[in-house]
């Protein structure tokens, strides 16, 4: 499969606040992750579909936060992916420190400034597949923040530019 190119996108959500009934309590920490194993499904609805590996922190948080969002990175923003896809990584907290991001609003999960589009989903459905969970999301919002650039590719296990 590595002779498929894929597209990276930042998968992101903010963890629930540490009590729901209490408006006033901290709000949950903000997780990303890179993905490279992510599509459309349908335009109508419009559903997308992300391949998390089971059992990792986003795959856990998906199951019970519904709400999470996509940035489609450029090819400029290949030191955004590398941090996310770190194994042993430190806090998220400081991942996120220095890249330039907006909160959803539907979502609450950080939006990357300057990624060629992104997106806000409500969980779906959950499918187990192997050592995996598919996660089909419904597009809540859809934005076109950037338009410079080209996407950022993995291809034979490297980040590419196309061209």
């Amino acid at each position: 499969m590595s002779r498929l190119a894929s597209g990276v996108v930042l998968v992101t959500a903010q963890e629930p606040p540490l009590d729901p009934d209490d408006p006033q309590a901290p709000r949950g920490e903000d997780v990303g992750m890179t993905a490279t194993a992510f599509m459309s499904v349908s335009l109508d609805p419009p559903l997308v579909l992300v391949s998390l590996r089971e059992g990792s922190r986003m795959d856990d948080l998906l199951d019970e936060q519904p709400l999470w969002a996509v940035s489609v990175l450029s090819e400029s923003q290949r030191h955004i992916a590398g941090r996310f896809a770190m194994k042993g990584r430190v806090s998220d907290r400081l991942l996120f420190a220095d890249i330039p991001y907006l909160r959803g609003e539907a979502s609450g999960a950080p939006l990357v400034g300057g990624a060629l589009a992104t997106l806000e989903c409500r969980t779906e459905q959950r499918v187990p597949a192997g050592d995996h969970t598919l996660v089909i999301g419904r597009v809540l919002t859809a934005s076109l923040p950037s338009a410079d650039g080209g996407p950022l590719a993995y291809f034979k296990g490297r980040y590419r530019q196309l061209g």
